[in-house]
């Protein structure tokens, strides 16, 4: 699930940076890769009557290539390692690495393949892509903000909502929430 934000996010942030003020398509064409130095990806999923959990996954690698003449044909490619899952709790990090959530031993990688971009902002986009986890594969929508474009860095603002359900890791519903809310930071380098 967490692997669908992050290509959606990073193709839409591409595609709603031609339009961002005084950036040019053609400044912002290329291929990025994602770095790990000014990037993040944090979830939250609420509980009832209040709280919830928080957390962050500490290692993603990912790329964009953002086409010139046709912003739709933009990609996104987001891998996550669910064994670096932190919620500042060992015994819930531990809990969330293990079979009942991510089952991190046998499915080490998370992805998110963009599938389409689609401008709906003078600076935002909404990316689609195929999220796969737990060897299960669904359709997904994030949206991306243009954040920045400077000297072959972009930068851009993700956001979307995954049911967890989908993927085998309802444990704990209903008292916690079945919805995962994503707030993701990617950081491009042209390459």
């Amino acid at each position: 699930m967490v692997a669908r934000i992050f290509g959606f996010a990073a193709v839409a942030a591409c595609l709603a940076m031609p339009v961002f003020a005084a950036v040019a398509l053609s400044d912002a064409a290329g291929s990025y890769t994602i770095s790990p130095a000014g990037s993040s990806i944090r979830f939250s999923v609420g509980k009832a009557g209040g709280g919830g959990l928080a957390g962050a996954f500490a290692r993603f690698k990912g790329s964009i290539r953002i086409d010139n003449s046709d912003v739709g044909r933009s990609r996104v490619n987001i891998t996550i390692f669910p064994e670096s899952v932190a919620t500042g709790q060992r015994r819930v990090d531990a809990f969330l690495r293990s079979d009942a959530v991510f089952d991190a031993a046998n499915n080490p990688e998370i992805q998110f393949r963009s599938t389409s971009v689609r401008r709906i902002g003078e600076t935002s986009a909404l990316v689609t892509g195929r999220l796969t986890a737990r060897g299960k594969t669904f359709s997904e929508k994030f949206t991306a903000e243009l954040a920045g474009l400077k000297a072959g860095t972009i930068r851009f603002h993700v956001t979307g909502k995954v049911l967890r359900s989908r993927y085998g890791m309802d444990v704990g519903t209903p008292i916690y929430s079945n919805v995962v809310d994503f707030d993701m930071t990617f950081t491009g380098r042209r390459g």
